[in-house]
């Protein structure tokens, strides 16, 4: 009696929980028309043209490509750069990505902050960069709740009251993989010394899929720091894509 009591208080509780959708998720996906929202942050298979593209300002060279499916497989699946995470593409349809080179062939130092680069449509929505968070609680949402509570099963142990559950994996468990990816990969702010080339990925919602004209910006990268550390220039290098899904 007391092992279905504690099972089945187990096995409800579990399956209650799936219903729940993080925050970060309920948030609007962009700035922009209330009236967008519904077609912001969709499934769609973009086309972008043209696919690579570099602008320099004062020895500063920046390289944009627009990351495919294609190409994302193809990069998160080289195992010499990933190693034992390596064979998933930890995004998801409902973003898009850009793969970013930062090449200072300057004598001055360079700081960028990818968290200040805008994507901008031509239906007057802009969007600011995903952070790790949202991509993963994206994956908390998509994940069957009945994966979950057969993983708990699996590792059920005979306990005195019953069967015991590892309550904390379900609770605290973190997409470990798509996790480890992102963190690998993406664009990481901060100083650009002179002669240093930095790369890496960086993920937006994808835009509605009306869209005909993309432009990313990669704003406020800035330069000739004084001695208290001001920069005294702030670099603009903007792309226009031609959009199609």
């Amino acid at each position: 009696m007391r092992r279905s009591v504690v099972f089945g208080m187990v096995v409800i509780w579990a399956v209650g929980c799936g219903g729940r959708t993080s925050s970060l998720l309920l948030e609007r996906h962009a700035v922009g028309p209330l009236t967008d929202i519904s077609d912001i942050g969709q499934a769609v298979v973009w086309r972008l043209e043209p696919v690579t593209q570099t602008h320099e300002q004062g020895k500063v060279e920046v390289t944009v490509t627009f990351a495919s499916d294609t190409y994302l497989k193809e990069l998160f699946s080289d195992k010499k750069v990933f190693k034992e995470f390596a064979g998933l593409n930890p995004y998801f349809p409902e973003n898009l990505v850009f793969y970013i080179k930062v090449a200072n062939r300057s004598d001055r130092r360079v700081r960028i902050n990818p968290a200040e680069f805008i994507l901008v449509d031509d239906h007057g929505n802009q969007y600011a960069p995903l952070n790790v968070d949202y991509v993963t609680a994206l994956e908390d949402a998509r994940r069957p709740m009945a994966t979950t509570t057969r993983e708990m099963l699996q590792d059920a142990r005979p306990g005195y009251f019953g069967l015991s559950f590892p309550i904390g994996k379900l609770v605290a468990q973190k997409p470990q993989q798509r996790f480890a990816l992102i963190k690998q990969s993406s664009l990481q702010g901060g100083f650009i010394y002179p002669g240093v080339v930095h790369d890496g990925l960086v993920a937006f919602w994808s835009p509605m899929r009306q869209a005909k004209t993309l432009r990313l910006l990669l704003a406020n990268v800035k330069t000739d720091f004084d001695a208290t550390e001001l920069p005294q220039t702030n670099l603009e290098f903007p792309f226009t894509f031609q959009a199609g899904p």
